[in-house]
């Protein structure tokens, strides 16, 4: 009986397992072979190069710029998406009804395009655009929002920070639903204020739910490309050059795949152990306040 379970189990588990094989861990295995050869994308033959094209990357100014970037990406878009999922998640936590119709407004923008929102952001914000036209009229200000390292840096991290709310608001709305009411009640009877009860109970029972949108948010730092692509092409001076970025411009710009496939690789070693000490720090974080 249990072999025959077991052949169950591993039949309705063979779509997935071959779709990792063909789509995962085929890829994943010929970029690592690539990432040691001079491939131009093109040419039916190329060279095995050894270790050269990680030599270059390490040395590289993009590459450089790729690795930086993407922690000031996490230091904006973190706190910000956080802080802003957490308010909506408990606005409508405490809404009498309709909540489901006010997650799925909030919900909607995850939804979107990243090519339309930055089309319309990049309209917005053009030369001629009514705000920069206010601007220059009204108090002779002229801003190049995407020209500057710290403005274009600022709205990308904007754009995502709005796309991504109402999904960790979500996220964090189910957490709220599933703190017992009579927690809230007993602290009400001891006097506890408003801002006691978030602080002090809300927050560390709200643990679970902000574990993992807080790591499901610093996953998203290093791989951000669209808005970047469509906005700033990772500039303005390597400004917004992300891994992704970086790949994309090597691969299909320069065409060096190798090369790339080699900065990919880089870039998978530098998101698996950031993400890895991240989550331990929060693990830390929640054992020493005793939410875990």
């Amino acid at each position: 009986m249990n072999k025959q379970n077991n052949k169950l189990g591993w039949l309705f588990a063979s779509p997935y397992i071959i779709f990792g094989l063909v789509f995962f861990l085929g890829p994943l295995l010929w970029s690592l072979y690539l990432s040691f050869t001079n491939w131009d994308l093109i040419a039916p033959e190329f060279d095995f190069v050894g270790l050269d094209n990680f030599r270059k990357a390490m040395a590289a100014p993009g590459v450089q710029s790729a690795f930086w970037v993407t922690y000031k990406f996490m230091m904006l878009f973190v706190p910000l998406v956080t802080a802003m999922s957490l308010a909506v998640a408990v606005v409508i936590h405490g809404l009498p009804k309709f909540k489901s119709v006010y997650l799925i407004g909030f919900f909607l923008p995850y939804l979107s395009s990243g090519v339309v929102a930055s089309l319309i952001v990049q309209g917005f914000l053009s030369y001629n655009s009514p705000v920069n036209e206010f601007l220059r009229g009204t108090f002779g200000i002229n801003i190049d929002w995407l020209g500057s390292p710290f403005s274009a840096l600022f709205i990308v991290g904007l754009i995502l920070a709005w796309k991504f709310t109402g999904y960790y608001a979500l996220i964090l709305t189910s957490g709220l639903e599933s703190i017992d009411k009579e927690v809230y009640e007993a602290a009400a009877i001891d006097g506890v204020t408003d801002r006691q009860r978030f602080w002090k109970i809300t927050l560390p029972l709200l643990y679970p739910a902000l574990y993992t949108t807080l790591i499901l948010s610093f996953g998203v730092t290093f791989g951000i490309f669209t808005e970047v692509y469509q906005l700033t092409g990772g500039g303005p001076n390597f400004a917004t050059n992300t891994w992704q970025m970086e790949i994309f411009n090597q691969a299909f710009t320069n065409l060096q795949a190798g090369y790339a496939s080699a900065i990919a690789i880089m870039a998978s070693i530098v998101t698996f152990i950031s993400i890895f000490v991240i989550r331990k720090l929060l693990e830390s974080w929640g054992k020493r306040n005793g939410w875990v």
